[in-house]
């Protein structure tokens, strides 16, 4: 077996291992998917690897490029994504070989860790492999009484931008920079990364509205007979009263068209007023450490130390 970092000439031999891993009838399983996530990420490409066995791909695993940040230090990382072992060649190992490959690479180059919410099923696995848990990710839920006859709404998105290129630019900025004062983990926000992570993505559709004021991707959840809508990004000045109001009046306007009958957000990042309760709602955030320093890594390992917004850490 050889395992070897993969090249863009690669993909269409993933994509088939990927779709007889998981099912021909994933048509989301595509080289257009693939290059998005892997190719376009305004981070930079993932580390892809795979295990090749006569000439033939038979397991794929790759991990995302990611900037987290802290004050003024940048933080390289990477996410622990999508991973595939073709059916016939189960039981021999190549989910760990790979992996363990990939944790070396990524150590040797320099990157700082890696992060992923695994689930119950994979994360003794991860564990076992040096990932810590962090612990389950804090998420933010509030009743919403416009869904109260939504039922039967239809979901339909749209992108509304009602400001310039620069208004986005200087939000960013803006919002960089309250998170740095903040001294806690945070995403770096981009119009670039915007653009590709909610108003560009093939595999989730967004809500997106935008003005010189705010900037908002939200979704929504069905859960049985219940709408959850999902603030997967709001960035805006916390310090304005002004701007909050326009964030609330954009959130009800959301309500109101897709008849949600609740609101999920990110505790750190959204004011949401009265009649909310907040926790540790979330999936469980591991993380693996590359070259953190130790006081550092013990840092991480602590989900207060954490500011992220409900879309940088969902899976998508």
């Amino acid at each position: 077996m050889i395992i070897r970092e993969a090249t863009e000439n690669d993909i269409p031999d993933i994509v088939k291992v990927l779709k007889s891993s998981l099912g021909e009838d994933q048509l989301l399983l595509s080289e257009k998917v693939w290059r998005y996530k892997h190719i376009d990420n305004p981070f930079g490409k993932s580390l892809v690897l795979v295990a090749e066995e006569d000439g033939e791909i038979i397991g794929i695993r790759a991990f995302m490029r990611w900037d987290w940040q802290q004050a003024e230090q940048l933080y390289h990382c990477f996410r622990a994504v999508d991973t595939a072992t073709h059916p016939a060649h189960q039981g021999k190992g190549i989910f760990k070989k790979l992996t363990l490959k990939a944790v070396e690479i990524a150590k040797g180059n320099g990157e700082d860790f890696i992060f992923n919410t695994p689930n119950e099923k994979s994360r003794p696995g991860y564990l076992k492999m040096g990932w810590q848990a962090v612990g389950k990710i804090k998420v933010g839920l509030k009743p919403s009484v416009h869904g109260i006859f939504g039922f039967q709404k239809k979901i339909d998105y749209n992108i509304t931008r009602s400001g310039s290129g620069e208004d986005i630019e200087n939000l960013c900025e803006k919002w960089n920079s309250d998170k740095m004062s903040a001294n806690k983990l945070f995403t770096p926000k981009s119009p670039k990364f915007l653009y590709w992570r909610y108003e560009n993505n093939p595999l989730q559709s967004y809500e997106v509205m935008s003005n010189r004021k705010f900037y908002l991707a939200a979704y929504v959840k069905k859960r049985k007979r219940l709408k959850e809508l999902r603030i997967a990004e709001c960035i805006y000045d916390k310090s304005s009263v002004e701007a909050q109001k326009e964030v609330d009046r954009a959130i009800s306007k959301l309500e109101k068209k897709f008849g949600a009958q609740f609101l999920s957000f990110a505790p750190a990042f959204l004011k949401t007023g009265f009649l909310k309760i907040k926790g540790n709602y979330g999936p469980i955030l591991t993380l693996r450490n590359l070259n953190l320093l130790e006081q550092k890594e013990k840092q991480f390992l602590q989900i207060q130390e954490w500011h992220n917004s409900l879309g940088d850490l969902e899976l998508f």
